[in-house]
């Protein structure tokens, strides 16, 4: 038994020398080379603070304290590389795992990546013959786009003998973000992409919520084609699709079938203060071109026929500005209908709203409106209601802002109105004027304001 106890003794020994040994190795004479490097293959100034080393549960490497550039845009809590010990007396260096924890982004630092990862800094062939990494984790990794972010979340990333990316997954740490990458085995250079998604909220553009969310695309280096997008939220749903080419710049298309969407939450994401409510069946069509991603909701065109149905437009009371005509300006209140509809094209943050059509029992109106990336009103709203046994006419000024609209009469109408209330009296005799006012003023305006634009 001598024997077992001398092995025990020995195995305890190197155990123990084992769990000491990386208090005395000292890594740090390779920072300074590590800091050029890196420095060399990012283009921004890398720093590190401390690298040891530690021989359980396994051999690996932790390098803590680590900047990127100088503008806290790129953010590392710490790095854990786990080698392939044999390989490291190889030409080529395996490392089996590179685990990089809090991993912090902002949007400048995202649309660095491309010059980071193109061929003449990644895919040098001294580099893929010195070192071969098959796999990265990133652990409470976030992202953040301003007002808005992403996760934190986890993703795990396979990668082939040739550097290539062979699988990605991503999760949320709250579990309802999930998305898989994945080759496509019919054709390499593809990538298919699956994502789910359940009581998510878009991180950039409008901060919508989706109850589910699925999308299905495939990508290639230069762009992504999105064929399967399908959507619950607000009440209805979204189906269509969408392409995002970066060869040169970003160009986004794509087309969407909205049905049934309640328009009271989405109303509120373009102002606080205003509200419509609704529901809403619209097809938009979109597309944008922006030379970064920075740029691309302000690029964005889109084009759409809407109806919205048994709703209330708040803030205005059309009816009331339209029989009210000696006060100067009206706003407040709201217009309930149980249709409006028209075409909308949004243009570089600019709304134009054409062929309006509003219809509520004694009241039908149309017209157009225009709202400016300032959410400054104009237009004008042709309003036909009810007073004393007759129907009238009654053009109607939209100014103020999104937040505080205003509905006034035109000259015309306002001058109509007081020869009418002159000759025949108040009342009848106020909307007769109106009435002949707001025609001779229609018969000399030469504009269509309810053509949309082309």
């Amino acid at each position: 038994m001598k024997w077992l106890k001398r092995a025990l003794a020995a195995l305890a020994a190197l155990l123990a020398i084992a769990a000491v040994l990386p208090f005395f190795i000292s890594l740090d004479d390779y920072i300074p080379r590590i800091e050029k490097e890196a420095s060399a293959r990012l283009g921004e100034p890398v720093s590190i603070k401390r690298i040891r080393f530690s021989a359980l549960p396994l051999p690996h490497v932790t390098v803590d304290g680590i900047t990127v550039g100088t503008t806290g845009d790129f953010g590392i809590g710490k790095v854990v590389v786990v080698p392939d010990l044999f390989s490291l007396l190889q030409s080529t260096k395996v490392i089996r795992r590179i685990e990089i924890d809090a991993l912090a982004l902002t949007r400048k630092a995202i649309q660095k990546i491309p010059p980071w990862t193109g061929p003449d800094a990644a895919n040098s062939p001294q580099t893929a013959a010195q070192v071969r990494v098959e796999s990265i984790r990133l652990k409470n990794a976030l992202v953040n786009f301003g007002k808005a972010g992403f996760g934190p979340f986890d993703a795990r990333i396979s990668l082939g003998s040739d550097g290539a990316a062979q699988e990605a997954s991503i999760t949320t740490a709250d579990g309802n973000f999930k998305a898989l990458i994945k080759p496509d085995l019919s054709n390499h250079s593809k990538y298919l992409l699956d994502v789910s998604a359940k009581s998510w909220t878009l991180p950039a553009g409008p901060a919508l919520v989706f109850d589910e969310l699925t999308i299905k695309g495939v990508a290639t280096q230069a762009d992504i084609k999105l064929g399967g997008i399908s959507a619950k939220l607000y009440g209805g749903t979204a189906s269509g699709n969408a392409t995002l080419n970066w060869r040169k710049g970003l160009q986004l298309a794509g087309k969407l079938d909205i049905r049934h969407m309640e328009m009271k939450r989405v109303a509120t994401l373009l102002s606080p203060d205003t509200h419509v409510s609704g529901k809403l069946d619209a097809q938009p069509a979109f597309s944008a071109s922006a030379k970064s991603a920075a740029q691309l909701m302000h690029a964005l065109r889109l084009t759409t026929r809407f109806e919205v149905k048994n709703g209330t437009l708040h803030g205005v009371d059309i009816e009331k500005a339209a029989t009210h005509l000696f006060k100067q300006k009206t706003s407040g209140g709201e217009t309930r209908f149980e249709e409006l509809s028209g075409h909308l094209l949004l243009e570089r943050g600019d709304y134009r709203f054409t062929q309006l059509k509003i219809a509520s029992g004694a009241l039908a109106a149309d017209g157009h409106v225009d709202i400016s990336a300032k959410k400054e009103l104009s237009g004008r709203i042709n309003a036909e209601v009810k007073a004393v046994g007759t129907s009238t006419g009654v053009p109607l000024n939209v100014a103020g802002t999104l937040d505080a609209p205003l509905l006034y009469p035109t000259g015309g109408t306002m001058a109509g109105a007081a020869a009418g209330t002159a000759i025949m009296g108040p009342g009848i005799g106020t909307t007769v004027g109106a009435k002949v006012g707001g025609w001779v003023e229609g018969l000399f305006d030469k504009k269509d304001p309810a053509k949309p634009a082309k």
